[in-house]
């Protein structure tokens, strides 16, 4: 399925640095240094924090100021460039089916402006090539 428009808010990014994916039992506390980083300055660093009565899920940029003990750098992160409208529809699910099809497992996290898909390291290749052949543009990271 090809991406909705070839405006260049709907462009994809290669983000260069690694990304993490952790999972705490929702009753736990949430590390310090999580709660830290997100009141920080932290240079624009990716950090998502999501609490629901299954799980609480972490997600975000490797970091030195992280705890060590995160899954870290075993993702690399694929986002569109945004801003997109609120009421767009259709495009993560345009941006995510030809990876499906590909058997590219993904992690997702939406914000208000854009679509991270996270994808693993030793898929990112094979996922940017799946994307261009589908219609999709990457820009500059």
């Amino acid at each position: 399925m090809p991406p909705p428009s070839s405006h260049p808010s709907l462009f994809l990014r290669l983000l260069k640095q690694p990304f993490f994916v952790t999972q705490l039992q929702p009753n736990a506390a949430i590390p310090v240094p999580f709660l830290e980083a997100l009141s920080s300055d932290t240079s624009g660093r990716f950090l998502s924090i999501t609490r629901t009565a299954e799980e609480i899920s972490i997600v975000g940029e490797v970091a030195s100021i992280l705890p060590v003990d995160v899954d870290d750098s075993k993702w690399k992160c694929i986002n569109i460039a945004g801003p997109m409208e609120f009421g767009l529809t259709g495009v993560l699910s345009s941006f995510t089916a030809p990876l499906k099809d590909a058997k590219i497992p993904i992690f997702a996290v939406s914000t208000w402006n854009t679509d991270y898909i996270l994808v693993p390291m030793d898929k990112t290749d094979e996922a940017v090539s799946v994307l261009k052949n589908d219609g999709w543009t990457f820009a500059e990271a």
